[in-house]
């Protein structure tokens, strides 16, 4: 009934931090909740207590937003050539990718080679979503179905530009999808930065979501107060982390080692930094509204830290102003008013606060800050006035940012590879480069979660077939049926299917003993000997 808004073709689809449900529109048929990846939909008489805002949230949406209903008619697919078939190689194991291969494999023409560095897939759903949020993590379901078929093979473990350049890959795929995210954080450049305690939110989330590049990382927990610089939806998961309960902690699949440091931690308040005030605020309201939820964790906001800009005054004040931010706004007054409780751990939330400089012997003892106020027109600009919080740990969570790819072009002003409709150009506005794609944060910057995730990688399948249905795509030299081989003979311990089921199985075995989703193993080393590891009768995958 289109009654899901904002659509895929409303322009508000990419930014929008989630979807609502036109209720006038809706006819209750139920579709939507079988098709939601992560049960995100129920019926309005059986939320629960604690979600019942959400009612609230839905319908400030359509405040300002009118709705057509009607039906939607799938898009026209394009006809595949019936003598051909293709190859494609898809870099990185993420949600891009998987969206992208999901929609690749099911065309029976169409072979789908997907490449990761690590033993194991699915990417930030995996290694960047906080373990408490196990709903999310329920995308795993959907691209479990896709690595099922049987057009689709796994090469993991294989490290591309090391086990196999570019170069071979072109040689042998049609097509080559890179989907590897935007792995590295951005930098404050404040005098400090370099302090022990100070460290980024990409190493931190990792750390305690078991990814082996970082199990071995340690962090000093043992002072009580944090700093987390930047107010996205990763600077919330770090705070929560950082104060949650040991015992929900315990029920979830945080790592091991990270699970046992937070049960020593000493660290019972988090100062929450924004440069800009709540009005933009890059945390989304379904987060932020969670907060309230914690239970010994107080969400500590003081009236004067919620001023606004003239311009959403203004608005606010004639009921025009965005409904989102409206919303965003609403709740942090909200927060403002809750009674707190003594003995209780805190979230304080600063808005119109830049950071200045870390101070300390050695390590950081304090953050030296600065008040920002909003100019006329609209922008943040600082102020005289300052302040310093003292810490002993501060997070860096102001966002990733993308590294070059071998062998194809850069953007350097925006970290991205350049692209026009996901097809790789040859530099900014220059021509396509036929045969390469990119999908998720290395396309378009790192932006938006799972959900605008699956239309990129979607939009980066749609242009795969249409150049494939166009004989756009060049005929490859050399067949990819011997890239096991070749990955193999260049010192990959390469990971397929039954690998990685193996090693599912056994993470969630572990996980069922213990009362958890499943309990993650942390090391390359027993990654691989887990996939291994083999039956008498059964053949390594």
């Amino acid at each position: 009934m289109n009654c899901i808004h904002p659509t895929p073709d409303e322009p508000e689809f990419l930014t929008a931090e989630m979807l609502y449900i036109d209720p006038e529109t809706c006819i209750d048929c139920g579709a939507c909740i079988d098709e939601c990846p992560v049960s995100a939909i129920l019926p309005d008489d059986q939320l629960e207590l604690k979600d019942e805002p959400y009612l609230q949230i839905n319908a400030d949406y359509y405040k300002d937003h009118d709705v057509d209903g009607g039906f939607v008619s799938p898009p026209k697919q394009p006809k595949l050539p019936a003598d051909k078939t293709l190859d494609v190689a898809i870099v990185g194991a993420g949600p891009a990718a998987f969206y992208a291969a999901g929609e690749l494999a099911k065309r029976g023409q169409i072979r789908v080679h997907m490449f990761d560095r690590l033993p194991t897939p699915y990417g930030l759903v995996r290694a960047g979503v906080a373990p408490d949020h196990a709903k999310t993590k329920g995308v795993e379901g959907t691209f479990a179905s896709t690595e099922r078929k049987a057009n689709f093979t796994y090469h993991l473990n294989v490290d591309v530009g090391t086990h196999i350049t570019h170069d071979e890959l072109s040689s042998r795929y049609g097509a080559i999808l890179y989907a590897v995210g935007a792995p590295h954080d951005r930098r404050l450049n404040i005098p400090g930065e370099e302090l022990a305690g100070s460290f980024a939110a990409t190493e931190f989330v990792a750390w305690y979501n078991g990814h082996p590049a970082y199990t071995d990382h340690t962090f000093d927990l043992s002072g009580e107060r944090a700093v987390v610089i930047g107010n996205g939806n990763v600077a919330l998961d770090v705070a929560r982390i950082l104060l949650e309960d040991d015992d929900v902690l315990g029920t979830t699949d945080i790592a091991d080692h990270a699970l046992a440091a937070l049960r020593e931690s000493s660290i019972r308040e988090v100062v929450v930094l924004g440069r800009r005030g709540i009005e933009h605020a890059a945390f989304t309201n379904s987060e932020f509204l969670s907060l309230g939820d914690l239970d010994g964790i107080d969400v500590v906001i003081e009236p004067e830290e919620l001023a606004l800009s003239e311009a959403a005054q203004s608005a606010l004040d004639d009921d025009t102003l965005d409904s989102t931010v409206a919303t965003k706004i609403r709740l942090a007054r909200e927060f403002s008013e809750r009674p707190r409780t003594e003995g209780n751990k805190r979230i304080v939330f600063r808005f119109l606060a830049s950071p200045l400089e870390m101070e300390g012997d050695g390590a950081v003892q304090r953050v030296h800050c600065m008040r920002n106020e909003y100019a006329p027109s609209g922008a943040a600009s600082p102020t005289s006035e300052t302040f310093e919080v003292d810490a002993s740990v501060v997070v860096r969570s102001v966002g990733y940012r993308g590294q070059p790819i071998p062998g194809l072009p850069f953007d350097r002003d925006r970290n991205v590879v350049p692209n026009t409709d996901a097809r790789v150009t040859d530099g900014p506005d220059g021509p396509v480069l036929p045969g390469l794609y990119v999908a998720g944060w290395i396309r378009r910057g790192p932006t938006g979660g799972i959900g605008r995730n699956r239309l990129c990688g979607e939009q980066a399948a749609a242009a795969i077939i249409a150049d494939f249905a166009g004989d756009a795509l060049a005929e490859p030299e050399l067949s990819a049926d011997d890239v096991a081989d070749l990955v193999t003979s260049r010192g990959a311990e390469r990971v397929g299917l039954d690998g990685w089921k193996r090693i599912d199985a056994e993470e969630r075995a572990a996980g069922k003993a213990t009362g958890r989703r499943r309990v993650k193993l942390v090391t390359v080393d027993e990654l691989v000997a887990t996939a291994r590891r083999t039956e008498p009768d059964e053949a390594v995958g």
